[in-house]
């Protein structure tokens, strides 16, 4: 299964402004004393990712000073206020010619979801045409997990904020859910009341 591992890489989507938290950009947003993109990104490495890609954006210079991310290929969208979908072409961009062979995306701004979803996640690999997305109730979240034969097809659909959303409603047949609600919760930290949730 080793092999298999180092063929996902994880791709944690960090460019956000916090528009909705008064522009304070969600990667530095405090979370147990540091940065959130650093729990994050440690996140992605326990459940299993050797290899980690960081999309920055919002005060992207500010990010890269505050926080440490050691052995982590850090990737400037610098299209990032339109959306998530920018930063999901900038880190799908970022892994072509790697070698890798499927993008394992999680969100810099859910906390609530830990290793254990994201080794589940990444336990349902099977290749490049792999779709595999962590389900909570049976209704879809993150992580996702895209093989890369559809990395193409993703990136020509990924506009706004909606991300991959549309291409997997049109290959919903061919995603693989992963039940992950007794393991995590999928709440955002979008508002100032959401902030309750760190730590």
């Amino acid at each position: 299964m080793t092999e298999n591992k180092d063929q996902v890489a994880g791709l944690l989507l960090a460019a956000g402004g916090g528009r909705r938290l008064g522009g304070r950009p969600k990667a530095l947003l405090s979370h147990r004393g540091r940065p959130l993109v650093e729990h994050a990104v440690a996140v992605l490495r326990a459940g299993g990712c050797t290899r980690v890609h960081v999309v920055l954006g919002a005060r992207a210079d500010d990010v890269r000073e505050q926080a440490s991310l050691p052995g982590c290929a850090l990737v400037d969208n610098p299209e990032w206020e339109e959306g998530m979908g920018s930063s999901l072409r900038a880190g799908l961009d970022s892994l072509a010619g790697t070698g890798a062979r499927a993008a394992l995306v999680s969100l810099v701004d859910q906390p609530g979801i830990g290793p254990e979803a994201v080794g589940r996640v990444l336990a349902a690999y099977q290749g490049e045409g792999s779709l595999v997305s962590a389900a909570y109730e049976g209704v879809r979240g993150h992580p996702v997990l895209f093989g890369a034969a559809h990395w193409v097809g993703i990136a020509a659909t990924a506009t706004g904020d909606r991300g991959a959303r549309a291409y997997l409603k049109e290959h919903a047949e061919a995603i693989t859910l992963v039940e992950c609600g007794d393991v995590a919760r999928p709440y955002d930290i979008d508002t100032a009341e959401d902030l309750v949730h760190l730590e």
